[in-house]
């Protein structure tokens, strides 16, 4: 019998957890593991198709544009998780790190990766395995919104060096970057300039 939900929080699963531009991901086979070993004997998921396509993937109707004529729709996923004796049921939008995929760049992978990560979020939600990595996320969120000194923003050094990567990466859309995360030239902190150079640099390999 899986241990209570309390028990399964204090689970500390950081040391499983692999590290992406900053932020700890706990791999679904391992979610697996972690539940077995606490005493679940039975885990699995799968994909619930859509009853209109017969597809892992959902979608709305609606097509969105872009302003460069890039079109996508709201993508979504749903599982089924099978814990013991439990079934829930957990859906997704499928995404390209904080960014919506677009049409020129939806794969299987990315429909894989979507149902994987709707998996260990439901195991969070209803076991405890690993919530406290979501709430430190959501927090996080909630945290990039205070407002800041003159002290804590980007220098011109920094958004000089985001600019001229912008202008060797013609496909890199700060703008558009900026925007999705709430932000402006003018109220960039350090901190949120310093991790975008660390995801350009990722990226692209710049040194």
């Amino acid at each position: 019998m899986l241990k209570s939900y309390d028990e399964m929080r204090n689970i500390d699963v950081r040391p499983y957890c692999e590290d992406r531009e900053g932020k700890l991901y706990l791999n679904w086979a391992k979610c697996i593991e972690l539940l077995h070993e606490n005493g679940a004997e039975k885990v699995y998921w799968i994909p619930v198709p859509d009853p209109k396509t017969g597809s892992s993937l959902r979608m709305t109707d609606t097509v969105f544009s872009d302003k460069n004529g890039v079109t996508n729709r709201c993508y979504e996923t749903l599982i089924e998780v099978v814990i013991d004796d439990n079934t829930y049921r957990m859906q997704s939008p499928v995404m390209n790190g904080t960014n919506p995929v677009k049409d020129n760049s939806m794969s299987q992978q990315r429909v894989w990766n979507s149902m994987c990560r709707s998996f260990v979020k439901c195991v969070a939600i209803h076991t405890g395995l690993g919530f406290n990595l979501w709430l430190k996320e959501e927090f996080n969120k909630f945290e990039n919104a205070i407002p800041t000194t003159d002290a804590d923003k980007a220098t011109q050094a920094q958004i000089k060096q985001i600019k001229l990567a912008g202008d060797n990466h013609p496909n890199l859309k700060l703008d558009d970057w900026l925007s999705l995360n709430k932000v402006t030239w003018e109220t960039l902190t350090r901190e949120q300039a310093a991790n975008m150079l660390v995801a350009i640099k990722k990226k692209y390999g710049d040194d």
